[in-house]
């Protein structure tokens, strides 16, 4: 269960260090108080979405501190070990707002992601709010409350399990169905491009050294031409070429070595360069000797590079690419050959997921009818209580429209009403009277809330639209839950405030600049004078204050009581 809440710059609240006890806490105060703050900081500390709104004007950030003791949530610890996040029979969350809207969020002093950390929040904590009663309309609600109620998690997950098999396995039949409609062609196509493709030997293609040589053979009288008159100029001009030259230039200062026997290195770099320049004749008289023209060679390369630079302009690609795109064709076409094969396993397959999902999806159905008669016995006697003494709650299962597997089964859930005797039932969307939805709605949160794990449970307002004799029977039940869990609650109701094992005041202060909202524990004549200001206004006389002891002291008296 919750022991502590901390708060720090969080919207009205500058500061808040409160403890809270086991058994039921009720939330009260004026209008604007602030009363809503506080489970906006729960919501936070447990996962909700935040921004920079939250923090408190002239703040740098936001923190939210939350204790819980897990000696009475199980699986919560068992999930915190298995995270490797455990800390004994204790657990921290801290929830960090910063200035530029990032949060931070953190477990045991180790930090986690917001999806870890709502994870873990729904196993601790859970939260009715104020309009729930709306979002009960929903039959996509409705059957989620039934399937908590029945304990049909399991099944729901093995039942999505085979649709999701089913729905991907069946996609790729159809996929192949369809494209077997016109395979024939496709199949005559793909064979033609290969053929087109695989004329250029593409397991030795290689499209730069078939452009080399074709540039070679193409310039093949230019490079002869412009080669002999080089290999002239450096060697075999007996009178004018560089290496008779430099042979000339060597003798000369070889004779002076006698007077200067420093030319001497001169002579040998010069020497060195008529050497190589011997050598790169003799190499380029052998290159020139091996050229030879090859006219049919030259068609042949050229023919190639316009087949090349064709089949590029038509499927759109470089001439590097065409290997690549010669391997994807290939494996199209073996698709396409033993797509038979394919669909008729994936036929077998599908047929035998879709069987297996009918038979968990039977057993769901099962499960929800039973559950379906169990929870409508129940929240038909609780409506009686609450003020709806002919009151008829019918749990309504029926299959969808479709044959065809859906997710979470193929039934759909409807919560029907019949307020009086001899009218026919109708879906809740069509109860006339608010407070009678809101009665339906509590009846339900309250009897689905017996049979859930959950140590911490939040009431929002949840009691709006309901007073008098059946707001009583209403604290009586929410005290009567707090038997084994622990309950907060956000009322407005004197009657509901009176049952509570323990009452928490939220004021506020406009003494300063910035409001300033705190909550305080109230003692037994304070808890007198609130439920006294709560059933009498701004009036408040002896009168209602004795009522108000009258009711505080006959709640305080019950056996049920936790304290």
């Amino acid at each position: 269960m919750l022991l502590n809440l901390s708060i720090n710059d969080l919207a009205v609240v500058k500061t808040l260090d409160l403890d809270v006890n086991a058994g039921m806490s009720v939330l009260t105060g004026e209008t604007g108080a602030g009363k809503s703050i506080l489970l906006t900081a729960l919501g936070l500390a447990l996962g909700d979405r935040a921004d920079s709104g939250y923090i408190r004007p002239n703040s740098k950030r936001a923190e939210i501190n939350l204790e819980f003791d897990l000696s009475d949530a199980p699986l919560a610890k068992t999930w915190l070990e298995e995270n490797e996040l455990d800390d004994d029979q204790h657990c921290l969350i801290r929830r960090v707002i910063n200035h530029d809207g990032r949060s931070k969020a953190y477990i045991n002093n180790r930090p986690v992601t917001l999806q870890t950390l709502q994870e873990l929040s729904e196993k601790l904590v859970e939260i009715h709010g104020q309009h729930a009663h709306l979002t009960l309309l929903h039959s996509d609600e409705q059957r989620r409350l039934l399937d908590v109620f029945a304990d049909n998690q399991a099944l729901l997950e093995q039942v999505n399990t085979y649709f999701q098999q089913w729905q991907q396995n069946n996609r790729e039949l159809q996929s192949l169905k369809k494209a077997s409609v016109d395979s024939i062609e496709r199949e005559e196509l793909l064979r033609y491009q290969l053929d087109e493709l695989q004329q250029l030997d593409l397991n030795n293609f290689n499209y730069a050294e078939i452009v080399d040589e074709h540039s070679k053979l193409a310039h093949l009288e230019e490079i002869l031409s412009t080669g002999h008159r080089q290999l002239d100029l450096l060697y075999e001009n007996d009178e004018q070429s560089l290496n008779r030259l430099l042979l000339q230039s060597t003798h000369a200062l070889n004779d002076l070595t006698r007077f200067a026997p420093d030319i001497e290195s001169i002579n040998g770099i010069l020497n060195e360069a008529q050497i190589q320049i011997e050598e790169a004749a003799h190499q380029l008289r052998r290159y020139l000797d091996n050229l030879e023209a090859d006219p049919l060679r030259l068609e042949v390369l050229e023919n190639q590079i316009g087949i090349i630079q064709s089949l590029c302009r038509k499927h759109h690609v470089q001439p590097e690419e065409l290997p690549e795109l010669a391997t994807h064709l290939e494996q199209e076409l073996n698709n396409l050959t033993h797509s038979g094969e394919r669909i008729d396993s994936l036929t077998d397959k599908v047929k035998k997921l879709l069987a297996k999902y009918g038979e968990i999806a039977d057993q769901l159905t099962r499960q929800r009818q039973q559950g379906g008669q169990q929870l409508q016995t129940r929240i038909s006697a609780m409506i009686k209580e609450l003020g709806m003494p002919q009151g008829e709650f019918i749990v309504k299962i029926s299959p969808l429209d479709s044959s065809l597997p859906r997710t979470d089964g193929q039934d759909k859930v409807e919560f029907l009403v019949s307020a009086n005797p001899g009218l026919p039932a109708k879906p809740l969307a069509k109860v006339a009277s608010g407070g009678e939805l809101s009665r339906i709605s509590l009846a339900i949160q309250v009897t689905t809330s017996h049979d859930k794990t959950t140590p911490t449970m939040i009431f929002d307002e949840v009691d709006s639209g309901i007073g008098g004799g059946i707001a009583e029977i209403v604290g009586q039940k929410l005290r009567a839950l707090s038997l084994n869990r622990q309950v907060m609650c956000v009322t407005h109701l004197p009657q509901v405030a009176s049952q509570a094992h323990h009452h928490l005041y939220v004021s506020k202060n406009n003494r300063s600049d910035i409001t300033t909202s705190n909550v305080r524990p109230l003692n037994t004549e304070e808890r007198v004078e609130e439920i006294a200001r709560m059933l009498g206004g701004v009036n408040i006389t002896e009168n209602t204050l004795a009522h108000a002891r009258e009711m505080l002291f006959q709640s305080i008296s019950d056996t049920s009581s936790v304290l």
